[in-house]
């Protein structure tokens, strides 16, 4: 499958982690300036999973680059196995971060109307922050599907 997009070592690949890693580190910085976001166990696990999620596609973004310059090919199965592993590592966790900051926004938004008895919590910031993991998260599913039938099509 030489020709699939977003495969390691080409443009589309180095398109998704660059994403993953931008959207990781706008969810990192847009928390990170947000008061009060470390008295919430779903927020900083927010903050860990999507800075694992930054090194990781950081690092493969660097990979693609190089592997791009020099002309390289990256689907050999031992590296495909690698790829895949933390591409679903990372999605998973990147899933279950967002998920749970998710449902904090909505319960201090909806349920028990915190944003509006509190006004100094930063809560426009907070839904911001778990937005951009969203979109995070959704380029790491993309790649690790990439990846899986990558690695099935050998």
């Amino acid at each position: 499958m030489p020709g699939l997009a977003g495969r390691p070592g080409s443009w589309g690949g180095l398109v998704l982690r660059v994403g993953q890693t931008f959207f990781a580190a706008a969810c990192i910085g847009v928390m990170g300036s947000s008061l009060g976001f470390a008295s919430y166990t779903a927020f900083c696990y927010l903050v860990a999973s999507m800075g694992l999620q930054m090194l990781w596609s950081f690092g493969l973004a660097c990979l693609d680059g190089y592997a791009i310059k020099v002309n390289k090919d990256l689907t050999s199965p031992i590296l495909l196995s690698l790829f895949v592993v933390g591409d679903w590592v990372t999605a998973i966790l990147s899933f279950a971060a967002s998920s749970s900051a998710g449902g904090v926004v909505i319960l201090f938004q909806k349920d028990v109307l915190f944003c509006r008895r509190y006004p100094q919590l930063p809560c426009g910031k907070y839904e911001l922050a778990t937005a951009f993991a969203f979109l995070s998260w959704a380029l790491s599913a993309t790649s690790a599907m990439i990846m899986f039938w990558l690695l099935a099509a050998f």
